[in-house]
């Protein structure tokens, strides 16, 4: 298998799996539940273990993304803050698809929900450029 179709399928796990995780215990910090898989299986009327399928499978084309489109195109040297860009990125187009699905009533903070949302999401893009360019990238802050 092609070195870049294995990182960027090892890309996506990792920044899903990472980003998960600090979603999970955002709420013992004080923000609001936030479970991706779950609110893909509620809006598609699935089991729960669907939405799981879903949330790493859009993971992995997001880091699909990443590894053939915007790594190259991110005139940016520091691996850091190139994903971080991307996860905003990734952030912005989670909450334009948000806004186009049909949602229940949130009972949390909406801002706070954004927040948590943003910060999962640049970490997720954090993770998958060190997953993809971390070995060759430069890691200075300039």
């Amino acid at each position: 298998m092609n070195n870049k179709i294995q990182k960027s399928l090892l890309a996506g796990v990792i920044g899903t799996a990472i980003m998960t995780v600090v979603m999970m215990i955002a709420p013992m910090m004080g923000m609001p539940k936030m479970s991706p898989p779950e609110m893909l299986a509620g809006m598609l009327g699935m089991p729960l273990f669907i939405g799981w399928v879903m949330h790493f499978m859009v993971g992995i084309m997001f880091a699909f993304v990443y590894t053939y489109l915007a790594s190259n195109r991110l005139k940016i040297k520091n691996v850091w803050l190139k994903g971080a860009v991307f996860g905003f990125i990734v952030f912005v187009f989670a909450q334009i698809m948000m806004a186009l699905m049909p949602m229940p009533k949130i009972e949390d903070s909406v801002m706070l929900l954004m927040l948590g949302s943003l910060i999962g999401h640049l970490i997720f893009g954090v993770a998958v450029a060190k997953t993809v360019d971390g070995a060759h990238s430069q890691t200075n802050l300039a």
